[in-house]
Formats: C-alpha cells, structure tokens, sequence
C-alpha cells in the first residue's frame, strides 16, 4: 500500500480548511449560547404571563324545577318567564346562565325522583322549586307533597346550592281546608330549611282573566314579564 506524500502547499490548504470550519463552530456555539439566554430570559416572564391569565371559570347555574307554568306551555320557548330571566341574567348577572329543567305536567314526585340528577348534572349555584300546582289540581294528598318538596330542597341544600321555594294557591272550589292547608306547606317548608320564598308565583295576574290563556290556568305571553319581574324579587339577592 502506497501513502502519498503531503506537500507544504497541501498542509497551509488543509490549514486554512481547519480554521474556517473552526471559525464556522465558534460561530454556531455562540448562537446556540446566545439563543439559550434569550430563552433563559424570556421563559420566566412567560411563565409569569400565563400564571397572570388564568383559565375562565364556567358560569354558575340558576336550575329551574317546574311544571308547565315554568316550562312555558303554550308558548314559544323564548316568551315564558324562565327565558326571559335568562336573557336579563345573561344581560346583568355575568358569570351566570339558566338552566329550565321543568316539565309540564310535573308533580312534586317527578321532581323528587329527578332531582339528584338534575343536581349532579348541573351543579347549579341557586335551585329554583315551581312545583306542586299539579298535585293540588289531583287533590293529592298534602302531606306527600310537602314530603316531595322537603326532599327537593334537603337535596339542594346538601349539593351546596341556594334554594328558592316557589308556591301556588288552589282555586277555593277544593274547600277552605285544603286550600290554606296547600299554601301553609309552602310557608312552612321554607322556614324550616330556611330557605327564600316566593308564596305565589301568580300573584300580579291571578284577578286578571285576559292574562290567561283559554284554559284559564296558563298566562298568555304578554303575562310572563310580569312573573318575571315578580320572581326577581327573590331570585335577584341570590345571585351573589
């Protein structure tokens, strides 16, 4: 095997190769160290500046469990009363939204069978109890209402969330009895848990007979800011 001999021209050649790929490195070191302070520098503020962002908290919710008066039966779901609270917490209470879980025809037992499910679905910060206008229309018995009720409220009291109880009067035709009794269920039921009440949702319409609809037992549309308005009386402080 035969080696060739390396010149003096050949060594300054390979010389002057050595030095500009040394050079080369030299410059690419710097860069990589350059780079790596400007990243050492930059991180922390960065850092800095997602830990000053934090992710949005999902709004609270205001769950409404009600029969056909809250479900808005005969109307256009924007026109009931519980659409448009929503559109006035959307507008005044940010952070917040409605969730409408009522049901026409909904006694105090479907609500009481439901609710835990409701509950763990929502997780609402306020519960909102439109129930027993179907009860006393059947001439249930009272004491299982109120049991219902009880039930409902025990169950949103315990998930952590604030309670308004919503009452209903029965037309006198069921007898004084029944009827005083049916209201004092309300009264009663929100003193113990002591809870916010609203003793009749349909007291700025009940004398009005144009405010209802032909069956004389749901408010036409013109009526539910009304009721609105009526339920925000209660609703409004625990918003907070």
């Amino acid at each position: 095997m035969f080696f060739k001999k390396t010149t003096a021209r050949g060594s300054g050649t390979a010389h002057r190769g050595y030095a500009r790929l040394a050079h080369r490195l030299q410059c690419a070191i710097g860069w990589v160290a350059a780079a790596s302070l400007m990243l050492a520098v930059a991180f922390p503020a960065f850092a800095q500046s997602a830990k000053a962002a934090p992710a949005a908290q999902p709004a609270r919710a205001v769950l409404v469990m009600g029969d056909s008066l809250s479900a808005g039966y005969g109307l256009a779901a924007s026109q009931g009363w519980v659409a448009l609270t929503a559109d006035r917490i959307a507008k005044t209470k940010p952070g917040w939204r409605v969730v409408n879980a009522s049901i026409s025809g909904e006694t105090t037992a479907g609500g009481a069978s439901r609710i835990e499910g409701e509950l763990k679905r929502n997780k609402p910060a306020v519960v909102v109890i439109e129930l027993g206008a179907n009860d006393g229309l059947r001439g249930l018995p009272l004491a299982q209402s109120r049991a219902n009720l009880d039930r409902m409220i025990v169950a949103s009291k315990n998930s952590g969330a604030k309670v308004l109880l919503i009452g209903m009067r029965m037309p006198p035709n069921l007898g004084r009895e029944y009827t005083q009794a049916f209201s004092d269920n309300y009264t009663a039921l929100a003193k113990q848990h002591g809870v916010a009440l609203l003793p009749f949702l349909l007291e700025p319409i009940a004398t009005d007979r144009t405010a209802f609809q032909d069956d004389n037992l749901h408010p036409v549309a013109s009526a539910q800011p009304k009721l609105r308005d009526h339920v925000w009386t209660q609703l409004a402080p625990l918003l907070r």
